[in-house]
């Protein structure tokens, strides 16, 4: 019978290199780890790991039984620390992907109210960057994943919380910023600036430039928001960002919003979760609080 236990040996053995290692790192003898293996082994009448010199390479079996572990081990560990903030006395913590990099500051405004209204229950948000988008979910590596994005699979449910229209960001005294909506053939001369997200990712590219067959003079990435158009502002290039956060930053800043194409390109944000996970109050109440209508 394989147990959490001979998965959790296999994945420090794997991690660590050695069953030295393995056994410091699990506080075990490596006569009590190496007699689990065997006991495994003979359980499963097939070796799992195989020595090259001094070191161990894993079997068929061995490989599948790592992924294995890779699954269920983090999903264990979850439960447990759920489990264990629930005997605290609190509810739980909220971790929270983000895919959408301007999105953050229409998060801000959901937070807020939702620690209010759910004081045992504490949010932690990870970037783009910071983590491995739906292999995270997947993985319990985060709880929610908010994108423009959503990529359906078995076992996520996503929720359309919100719409916005993608638009062209230039500076005021850009010669761009006096017509009422721009064309693919209009930026071959400009120098786009974006998050630094796959190309494929950008919807300037995917659903404006690209189909018509047109690229920027020159492409260059910027991480944060208030850089990226403070750059803009200064006629440094052009961004495609959401027209509210742009209304926002025209308070202060010289820039201009303008459509892309005489339709405009128009997007969704969607909140995903893992399906299990479903009936969880405190995630389906931000779930709700989410798709309310920000002031």
């Amino acid at each position: 019978m394989i147990e959490r236990s001979h998965l959790a040996i296999l994945r420090a053995v794997e991690q660590h290199g050695s069953l030295t290692a393995a056994a410091q790192r699990l506080h075990l003898t490596q006569s009590a780890l190496s007699h689990a293996i065997k006991k495994l082994e003979q359980q499963l009448g097939t070796p799992i790991w195989q020595r090259e010199g001094r070191n161990l390479r894993p079997t068929q079996a061995g490989q599948y039984l790592l992924g294995l572990a890779g699954r269920l081990l983090p999903q264990f560990e979850h439960a447990e620390g759920v489990i264990s903030r629930m005997a605290a006395g609190e509810r739980g913590i909220l971790r929270i992907g983000m895919e959408c990099h301007p999105c953050y500051q229409w998060l801000l405004k959901i937070v807020g109210p939702y620690l209010s209204a759910w004081p045992g229950v504490d949010v932690d948000v990870k970037q783009q960057f910071q983590f491995g988008g739906m292999a995270a979910l997947f993985g319990h590596d985060i709880d929610l994943i908010v994108t423009p994005d959503p990529l359906y699979k078995p076992g996520v449910e996503f929720t359309p919380v919100f719409d916005y229209e993608q638009v062209l960001v230039v500076a005021a005294n850009h010669p761009l910023a006096q017509v009422s909506f721009v064309t693919p053939a209009q930026l071959i001369t400009e120098v786009l600036i974006s998050y630094p997200v796959p190309v494929e990712r950008l919807d300037i590219y995917s659903h404006f430039m690209l189909p018509a067959g047109v690229a920027p003079r020159r492409h260059k990435t910027i991480e944060t928001t208030d850089i990226l158009l403070h750059t803009v502002a200064v006629g440094r290039g052009v961004a495609a960002l959401p027209r509210w956060l742009v209304a926002e930053y025209a308070a202060s800043l010289p820039i201009k919003a303008i459509s892309l194409g005489e339709r405009g390109l128009h997007k969704h944000i969607y909140v995903g979760v893992r399906a299990a996970d479903r009936g969880i109050d405190y995630l389906d109440a931000f779930i709700q609080q989410a798709a309310t209508p920000q002031p």
